[in-house]
């Protein structure tokens, strides 16, 4: 008989018991929707508290731990049953006892990283119980392979719960561990391998070779000072155009300015090494009354020919320039002086020698060199070339003069409008 038809037979011969049945599984129906209610809002209470603030990696470091554990605790159940002899309610009760005392060394380790910023005697208790435990539940396995697996899974389960104790350790103190002085980025860099710096292949090379020349520069010099032979200061000379070649070669030193502040800055460091002697740095420890002030020194006033730029500086402005000898005011004057050149030409002015010098306090030799230099520049050239043809010289700042597109065009960029 069809089930259906025997459900109607039972309704139509016991219809009280029927009716208790439904009532019994409405009843039941309705306790089971309260308690999975109840359990869906544990749960979720639960997830929005313990898992949720807490980061992928450290769930994934649980879960995996967790699942590691049960097959070291699977191991340990064989063995007690096969090697212990353990059996029924006393087998449930001590198989896992390894295991139990694992979790309890990982807490209070956890606790300790804590409070103490250190695992303590329970970190190395972990790893030592782990052995344990990874070496009995192998001993009663029954092929090399299940050995092997069964030694693993406890493993892999300490060296998660330890790289999240790292973790936790760097987020808590702020700080990692030891590091070591023989590393192989150490090693390579020591023998030319690798680069300290993000540096590329090209800016490497570029300041290799502009060293070169600055080396080949000083030895030259050296060698004229000293009196060398003429056979001597022709090698030397050789050399120096040799790199000096090479470097506007592949540098494009001819161009680039701020390759040739470099160049600058790494010559004049070279030829005032004998100067360091006679520096007298501030003492730290002394007190504040005692330490000179670190200020740079007062600028030489500017004094000489300051009317057209295509004269040569007189000799007013030759001892000028022969007193900025030390490179770290050179660098300061030269940065200010740019700095100034830039916002003129922003302006649509191209300053004069004795403008950059007046406003920067630059000695007007130098100012005068730095303006060959950056007049040749493809913004204020085009301001130089769009007062030419407006018949006006360069001679200094020129009002500005709005020209159409084309004429401010320089190596073929436009400008808009320009000034000269």
């Amino acid at each position: 008989m069809p089930l259906i038809d025997e459900i109607a037979a039972y309704v139509t011969e016991k219809p009280i018991g029927t009716a208790v049945i439904c009532v019994v599984a409405l009843i039941a129906l309705v306790l089971g929707y309260f308690v999975v209610r109840a359990v869906a809002r544990v749960a979720t209470r639960l997830f929005h508290r313990y898992v949720a603030p807490r980061p992928v990696e450290d769930i994934l470091t649980i879960v995996a731990a967790s699942i590691a554990t049960g097959v070291s605790a699977q191991g340990m159940w064989r063995f007690s049953s096969d090697v212990l002899g353990f059996d029924g309610p006393l087998r449930l009760l001590l198989f896992a006892f390894i295991e139990v005392a694992v979790i309890t060394s990982a807490v209070r380790a956890r606790r300790n990283m804590r409070e103490n910023f250190s695992a303590g005697i329970d970190g190395i208790a972990v790893w030592a119980l782990t052995g344990l435990t990874a070496v009995l539940s192998s001993m009663d396995a029954r092929s090399p392979a299940e050995a092997v697996f069964r030694l693993a899974a406890p493993l892999v389960a300490a060296w998660l719960w330890e790289r999240g104790m790292a973790i936790e350790r760097h987020r808590i103190t702020g700080r990692g561990r030891i590091h070591w002085r023989l590393t192989p980025e150490r090693m390579l860099v020591r023998i030319g391998l690798a680069e300290v710096s993000d540096r590329t292949a090209s800016e490497v090379d570029a300041h290799r070779r502009l060293t070169r020349v600055a080396l080949a520069a000083k030895k030259a010099r050296q060698l004229r000072e000293a009196g060398a032979p003429e056979r001597k200061m022709r090698a030397a000379l050789a050399k120096l155009d040799r790199e000096m070649d090479r470097a506007v070669e592949h540098t494009g030193l001819a161009a680039d300015p701020a390759r040739q502040e470099a160049l600058l800055a790494q010559i004049g460091a070279l030829y005032n090494t004998s100067a360091l002697i006679d520096l007298r740095p501030p003492v730290p420890w002394a007190p504040e009354s005692e330490v000179p002030s670190p200020a740079l020194p007062a600028p030489p006033p500017v004094v000489g020919v300051l009317d057209d730029d295509d004269e040569e500086a007189g000799p007013a402005g030759e001892d000028a320039a022969a007193q900025v000898s030390d490179p770290a005011q050179r660098a300061l004057l030269m940065r200010a002086a740019r700095e100034y050149w830039d916002k003129q030409i922003e302006r649509k002015f191209v300053p004069r020698a004795t403008d950059i010098a007046h406003e920067t306090g630059m000695p007007l030799a130098i100012a005068r060199k730095c303006r060959a230099l950056w007049k040749l520049e493809p913004r204020a050239h085009a301001l130089i070339e769009a007062a030419r043809e407006h018949g006006i010289v360069d001679t200094g700042t020129f009002p500005a003069i709005e020209v159409p597109e084309p004429a401010m065009a320089a190596n073929g960029t436009g400008t808009g409008s320009a000034s000269a």
